[in-house]
């Protein structure tokens, strides 16, 4: 009876992983197509509105911004991909998904008007990700569907 459960229990974690990767490729499909949508029809305007490096450094932003946010939804499918194959996750991959996500956040920052606090707060994030990513990949461990470590 148990083997029944845990067989069941299986293949429940495969269809909702199967069924989160479909969603997953669907949103970076749609993301990348508004992303190059965005970009063809809104250059003739943005070129003209880029009449100083401030303006243009606003466009550039937002422009890495996109491609930033498709990018996490590509090693969010590629986490979901290993887990599905092999039932654990690399841990620095989740770093990196952080550190994408951060860095998209440092790019768009308004520095003139962003509080101190803010500022110091991304800069802990960053280096406690960085860090943490490191030692990782230092240590070449991952960790188990069941939660458990072992060398990967």
């Amino acid at each position: 009876m148990a083997a029944f459960f845990e067989k069941l229990l299986k293949r429940f974690e495969l269809g909702i992983i199967s069924v989160l990767m479909v969603l997953l490729v669907a949103m970076v499909l749609l993301g990348t197509y508004s992303l190059v949508e965005l970009m063809v029809l809104n250059a003739p305007r943005r070129m003209q509105e880029a009449t100083d490096v401030a303006a243009l450094q606003r466009a550039m932003q937002q422009g890495f911004g996109g491609v930033l946010v498709v990018l996490l939804g590509l090693e969010l499918l590629e986490t979901l991909k290993l887990y599905r194959s092999e039932h654990h996750v690399r841990v620095e991959v989740v770093f990196m998904v952080g550190l994408i996500a951060v860095g998209r956040h440092v790019i768009q920052v308004d520095y003139g008007h962003a509080p101190m606090g803010e500022l110091f707060g991304i800069a802990a994030v960053v280096v406690a990700l960085a860090a943490g990513y490191f030692l990782v990949r230092r240590s070449g461990l991952t960790v188990g569907a069941g939660g458990g470590s072992g060398e990967g």
